[in-house]
């Protein structure tokens, strides 16, 4: 086994030394060469089919590599579309692990024999993923508190688990120190930072004790809503690596036509999904990050009872969300300016979300972000889809790029959500495909907004301050610009002027060096043909400090 885990390190690490050897060439050499063009044609499809051989080798080799794949997919901050794209589909199904070793984990962490834990245990799993599998089971009539062995539903961990996530992760912290040294990526992420929220949330996923608290959490922010079900822990037959909860399961939430046989509205089970994670997020500030289709279920009313007695359930809480104080008044700013289409109050959310790197152009933002609200206030998802696809193109593109070149970077909180709010609005589409989420957004905005301590009154004096401070601080700046022109001082800035004249002199500098290069190489070349190979060594020394010159000058 150990064998085997070191294969996975080293075979880990030359996957990515390719990758990273690849940019290199593609992105530092050859343009330097006088290549740019050819780089920028093929950047698309070469960035598409890095992605495709990162997606078949984490398939093959599961473990933690499907978590970084669908980690990366979430990253349009730092990663271009083309990658995003390409993993946003990868599923965490994975073959199942043999029942023996299994089966040997359960007693082991027990103390006893399995058909003495349960009273029933079914070998074939329900569910297999790449950190565990799901069975359905019968507890033992001793021990189910004088219930008549009642259906329960138990996560086991796969054998040796913990080993391959330390050592997978092992490899990508040395990956991640290749990367950082990488200016292009440095500049648009910070990759320690990065790796080590996605080794904190991945420690607490196989933390099965940390997830069976997560779920009463859940259950405790719920316990006034009677139409929200959450599965009841079985403490007594869970441990750090197994994990059993009441079976709850229902009718799937993506199973329309079962939902419908049922005599339940499909809208209203949208708009209570959809509701139930206003909730999370913005009252509870902590929420269920992983909403698809088979942790979510609809339970359909007893026979006889009324047919709005249905209940959405929800299941699998090892990956969840939560919101700190600072976070969640920066989430409460977006929601109150995109109730009220307010796009200078959206760009101070962000700033106040820390979500912007220093650099940031505001103005291009707030643009950005006006265009969203001039071109989709209003629609609904079915109307949305049915733009022309080239203007939906463009639009993606246009506002793709604009998260990748700008200074952005989400901490892992927020990429849960967003990556959580993505899958929602496509399950709400499914159930409704009228689903409008501005609708559903701007009555909760305004109820937030309501209860701010005071409701309008303190809103009105709340804008009504901020204007005076922008006011009062007029005076001093109007001062400081007349100061600066009768100095000759004032600075205008112009940032693509700018950006084109660094480039242009960039490129002068890069010719200069390119031919020096050229000279080098073929003289050191003549010199070999002529048999003079001391002076060709010298000339070709000579190129090669060039070309490092050519690489790693500022």
């Amino acid at each position: 086994m150990m064998h085997m885990i070191r294969r996975r390190y080293y075979r880990i690490l030359l996957f990515f030394g390719r990758v990273f050897l690849g940019v290199l060439w593609w992105e530092m050499i050859l343009p330097r060469f006088g290549f740019r063009k050819l780089t920028r044609s093929t950047r698309k499809q070469r960035l598409t089919m890095t992605a495709q051989r990162f997606r078949k080798l984490a398939v093959q080799m599961g473990g933690v590599m499907i978590k970084v794949g669908q980690f990366l997919s979430s990253r349009l901050d730092v990663l271009p579309r083309e990658i995003t794209d390409e993993l946003s589909g990868l599923q965490d199904e994975v073959a199942p692990a043999p029942f023996e070793p299994i089966r040997k984990l359960i007693e082991a962490e027990f103390g006893m024999p399995l058909n003495q834990k349960f009273s029933e245990f079914n070998p074939v799993p329900m569910a297999s993923a790449s950190i565990g599998q799901v069975y359905t089971a019968r507890l033992c009539e001793t021990q189910a508190d004088d219930m008549q062995c009642p259906p329960v539903v138990v996560k086991v961990q796969r054998p040796q688990i913990e080993a391959i996530v330390e050592v997978d992760l092992s490899a990508i912290k040395i990956v991640g120190g290749w990367l950082q040294k990488y200016k292009p990526v440095s500049k648009h992420a910070n990759v320690p930072r990065l790796i080590q929220e996605f080794s904190d949330s991945l420690y607490e996923e196989i933390d099965y004790i940390h997830e069976g608290k997560n779920a009463e959490t859940f259950a405790e922010n719920f316990k006034d809503l009677s139409n929200v079900r959450v599965p009841h822990v079985i403490w007594s037959h869970t441990t750090q690596r197994v994990l059993t909860l009441e079976d709850v399961l229902g009718i799937k939430i993506t199973d329309y036509a079962a939902i419908e046989a049922a005599g339940i509205n499909r809208v209203e089970v949208a708009k209570r999904l959809f509701d139930t994670y206003l909730k999370q997020i913005f009252e509870d500030g902590f929420f269920h990050a992983d909403p698809h289709p088979g942790n979510l279920f609809v339970q359909a009313p007893s026979e006889g009872d009324d047919p709005d007695n249905w209940k959405l359930t929800f299941v699998d809480f090892g990956m969840t969300g939560i919101l700190p104080e600072i976070t969640f008044n920066g989430l409460r700013e977006i929601l109150f300016a995109i109730g009220t289409q307010d796009i200078h109050r959206l760009t101070m959310a962000y700033q106040k979300l820390d979500i912007l790197l220093p650099g940031a152009d505001l103005e291009l933002l707030e643009r950005a972000g006006q265009h969203v609200f001039d071109r989709f206030w209003g629609k609904s998802t079915s109307q949305l889809m049915g733009m022309h696809a080239q203007e939906a193109r463009d639009f993606i593109d246009e506002f793709g790029e604009l998260m990748y070149e700008m200074p952005f970077q989400m901490p892992e909180n927020l990429i849960l959500l967003g990556r959580c709010v993505s899958i929602l609005s496509g399950m709400c589409t499914g159930l409704d495909p009228n689903f409008n989420i501005f609708e559903r957004l701007t009555p909760y905005a305004g109820k937030l907004i309501e209860a701010e301590g005071g409701g309008k009154l303190k809103t009105i004096w709340d804008e009504v301050l901020k204007i005076g401070q922008l006011i009062l601080k007029l005076p001093a700046r109007t001062d400081a610009l007349f100061t600066k022109m009768e100095q000759g001082r004032l600075d205008v800035r112009v940032p693509s002027l700018t950006r084109e004249m660094e480039r242009l002199n960039r490129s002068q500098r890069k010719t200069a060096t390119a031919v020096v290069f050229a000279a080098f190489l073929l003289s050191s070349v003549q010199l070999y043909i002529a048999g003079e190979f001391v002076i060709a060594a010298g000339f070709g020394g000579a190129t090669l400090l060039t070309l490092f010159w050519f690489l790693f000058r500022r």
